[in-house]
């Protein structure tokens, strides 16, 4: 009886130790089917991801029209930080603005030079209407988006047949000859970019209140307080798109039009009549010239105006 009981124990032993081995080697199946499953799982989303994002890396050293921007400030950071992530990762309406900015900073450009402006406020006219004859809810128009008094005062003409504010060439001159006395008041660029979207009179009252002249230390509305921090990021992404994840083809850029311009100093009674005389039809003429309001142009006195038309081919030509 005593040996029986012995090889029993024994017996019962070895099965709960077979058990739990299996229980064991089962567990461990499971763990590394799961394992694997979940690995497989994982590499699968990131095969079928669309783009990996990333936080966007700002330099430690940058500047506006020749002055800092104290980026080290932990303030002036996280403002150029929205500005800058909003623009790269609004990916169709910067990529627009790649592809215009090809076609209109050829004009742009050469005009601020002239009037010894910075070329960095090109960018402020794709910041203010995305290089387009835009029309703003408080009635501010065209390229540079100037509101009918600023634009009288700074010398374009708007009456019920003409609006120069659409106008690229002369419009950017008047934004020259408005930030130029900006300049002149404030000897800061900065300032003179933040007074034409503000005003010079509001913003005399800020610095005033604030006793500070410096853009950077103000306090200032949410609309002005990101403008010129938008003007930086766009730069920063329309001088170096490459860097901020946008490979556009120079040939998808929008191409420069070749063209040549008609002086007129009378009245043109049909313009519909007068593309077809150049060989173009109406709405090309007023692509081209979206400054004339009307089908007519009175012009009781005489004035002169430069009419541009779009050289022969235009319409199949690539840069």
């Amino acid at each position: 009886m005593k040996n029986f009981g012995i090889k029993y124990l024994n017996k019962t032993k070895r099965s709960n130790i077979a058990k739990i081995m299996f229980f064991l080697l089962a567990l461990i199946f499971i763990v590394h089917t799961s394992i694997f499953w979940d690995t497989n799982k994982d590499n699968e989303l990131k095969k079928n991801a669309p783009h990996s994002t990333q936080s966007i890396q700002i330099p430690k050293k940058l500047e506006f029209a020749g002055e800092k921007v104290p980026v080290e400030n932990f303030d002036i950071y996280e403002s150029l930080d929205r500005e800058l992530s909003i623009n790269v990762f609004w990916h169709s309406q910067t990529i627009l603005f790649i592809k215009r900015a090809n076609r209109f900073f050829s004009i742009i450009e050469p005009i601020l030079k002239k009037n010894n402006i910075p070329d960095d406020f090109k960018y402020l006219a794709v910041a203010e209407s995305g290089l387009m004859n835009a029309v703003s809810p408080s009635g501010a128009k065209g390229y540079w988006q100037f509101l009918e008094p600023t634009a009288k005062e700074c010398g374009l003409e708007i009456n019920d047949e003409i609006d120069e504010r659409y106008n690229l060439e002369k419009s950017t001159e008047a934004a020259c000859k408005f930030l130029n006395k900006s300049y002149k008041k404030y000897n800061n660029w900065t300032l003179a970019a933040a007074s034409y979207n503000f005003g010079r009179k509001n913003l005399n009252k800020q610095i005033t209140r604030q006793k500070s002249d410096n853009y950077f230390n103000l306090l200032l509305g949410e609309e002005t307080g990101r403008y010129v921090f938008r003007i930086i990021a766009i730069k920063m992404i329309l001088s170096n798109p490459q860097n901020y994840g946008f490979n556009i083809n120079k040939k998808d850029l929008y191409p420069i039009i070749p063209t040549y311009k008609v002086t007129i100093d009378s009245s043109v009674t049909n313009f519909a009549q007068f593309a077809k005389d150049f060989s173009i039809n109406y709405k090309i003429l007023k692509i081209f010239n979206p400054w004339l309001r009307e089908n007519y142009l009175s012009n009781k006195n005489k004035k002169t105006y430069e009419i541009v038309i779009p050289k022969k081919g235009y319409r199949t030509f690539k840069n």
